[in-house]
């Protein structure tokens, strides 16, 4: 019996609760992590699903369908210092939620503005680009998702700026051919598709068609939703600061070797788990 799959997993739900997500009850059980943020990802120019900061799928569609809900107010600015390197963990030194003024959460801001700092320089970074760069966080739904989820997605500059070619735009010439033309980017279904000439990681955008009137209601109900308002957040947490050494009062004990065992580190005991 322990074997066996539920009924319910195995037929689907039904229409009218595929549509409802996970009520708070089951939210509260499951824990915070249930509650992370769903992004879609495009690292190495392939689509990645990301859902509480694990990879969960890879599509090797050159191409997805999305319906855009809304897009951060303001560029926004991420600074690195030092090297990217694959697989190993980086903490940004400076940041911008308005690509003027570093956050108010940056502990140690490089400049008091973005205009001035050296980072801003072109030449910079690699090549020509500034070592501070530019990106924009958009909240897309993908079509034909029953669940309506939104998805956070970071669009490097590359995928923001220049005039592209017909139909093959980059985000800016992409909403203004739409506004020109008088249609919100939020009523149509956009194709993102890599841009297969780029060295790193590039789309480019088009419209595909109108959205239903189905779309339309969900549309107007999420981007009202905190998962929207979230998406396009720049969120970072300044790294931890490290502890200085005080005097203290308290005994030193020494231990004698082989006979007192040194408590283990809370790395050691997170290692032992993932061993476990």
């Amino acid at each position: 019996m322990a074997s066996k799959e539920l009924a319910i997993f195995k037929k689907g739900m039904p229409d009218y609760l595929k549509t409802q997500g996970l009520d708070e009850a089951t939210k509260n059980l499951m824990g915070k992590a249930s509650g992370g943020m769903k992004r879609i990802s495009i690292k190495g120019s392939a689509f990645r699903m990301i859902v509480n900061g694990e990879e969960t799928a890879v599509s090797e569609d050159r191409s997805q369908e999305w319906i855009i809900i809304s897009v951060a107010p303001d560029l926004q600015r991420v600074f690195f210092d030092g090297s990217y390197q694959e697989g190993k963990p980086m903490s940004p030194r400076c940041w911008s939620s308005n690509s003027k003024v570093p956050d108010e959460n940056v502990p140690d801001p490089v400049s008091k503005t973005c205009n001035d700092c050296p980072n801003n320089i072109k030449g910079s970074g690699q090549g020509e680009g500034r070592a501070c760069r530019f990106s924009r966080r958009i909240a897309v739904m993908l079509t034909n998702d029953p669940t309506n989820t939104i998805y956070q997605v970071v669009l490097p500059g590359t995928s923001l700026f220049g005039k592209g070619e017909h139909y093959k735009w980059p985000l800016d010439q992409y909403a203004k051919y739409l506004g020109t033309n008088g249609v919100s980017i939020s009523h149509v279904v956009t194709k993102a598709s890599f841009d297969i000439k780029s060295p790193t990681p590039k789309l480019t955008f088009a419209p595909v068609r109108e959205v239903s009137k189905a779309e339309y209601d969900v549309i107007v109900k999420q981007y009202e939703s905190e998962d929207t308002k979230k998406a396009i957040q720049l969120n970072i947490a300044p790294p931890p600061v490290k502890a200085e050494a005080k005097d203290s009062d308290e005994p030193v004990v020494k231990a004698t070797k082989g006979t007192v065992e040194t408590p283990d580190s809370a790395a050691d005991i997170a290692k032992k788990w993932a061993n476990d």
